[in-house]
């Protein structure tokens, strides 16, 4: 069976310029009579072609809308019921807040009372023999201190009166100073640890017998007894 050009192109649905293409190949059988050119094919290789209709093209049925679902009502008991589940998250998460507060302030002072201990353990790890000689040498100024006396002195003045002048060195115990100053207890034991802190190297600061004394009379104490 032969076909034209224009027939095996409506038949196999292609192109002129592929037909063409595949004739230069030699891909395709043909003949020409009388100038025009008929490709050789098969019977079975020919489908029939059916009529293109105007409404070829089948439309998708709709799908049936899905039933609608009635909304549920709100009502005053819904929204209470709603109103105390939030509050019982938010309870719970304020308690898990408080645990991890309360225990962030228990660790922060154990960590301060483990701070303590290592500075109180390097205190008495001292040199002991250091700690005999400072001691020593604080008695020595205290015995020093309390016996001195300053002597008295003439004054003469215009009107020929004249005064007695007597000086004596003034040495408090810390402890009874700090009593009668107008200070709460939490400030007197700042004051005291400051006075711990540097009682090895202020001479101002004067050891005996485990108490701290303060002489008036020779030191200003002033940027200790800050508060």
């Amino acid at each position: 069976m032969r076909l034209t050009l224009d027939e095996y192109s409506k038949y196999f649905k292609m192109s002129k310029e592929m037909i063409h293409s595949k004739l230069r190949a030699k891909k395709l059988n043909y003949i020409i009579e009388n100038g025009v050119t008929y490709i050789i094919v098969t019977k079975s290789s020919i489908k029939p072609v059916e009529p293109v209709q105007e409404n070829a093209i089948k439309q998708e049925r709709p799908m049936a809308p899905k039933p609608m679902i009635p909304k549920q009502k709100t009502t005053v008991a819904m929204v209470l019921s709603l109103y105390q589940k939030e509050n019982k998250h938010l309870k719970e998460k304020i308690m898990q807040l408080e645990e991890k507060i309360d225990k962030l302030i228990d660790d922060k002072e154990q960590m301060l009372r483990d701070e303590m201990s290592k500075i109180e353990q390097v205190y008495s790890a001292k040199d002991e023999q250091l700690k005999t000689i400072l001691e020593l040498v604080n008695t020595k100024l205290l015995s020093e201190q309390r016996s001195a006396v300053h002597d008295v002195e003439s004054i003469d003045i215009n009107n020929n009166d004249a005064k007695d002048v007597e000086v004596v060195d003034e040495i408090v115990e810390l402890k009874e100073y700090l009593r009668t100053l107008d200070l709460e207890p939490y400030q007197r034991k700042i004051v005291k640890k400051r006075f711990l802190a540097v009682y090895n190297s202020d001479i101002r600061v004067i050891k005996q017998n485990g108490k701290l004394y303060l002489n008036f009379s020779k030191y200003d104490y002033s940027d200790l007894l800050e508060y």
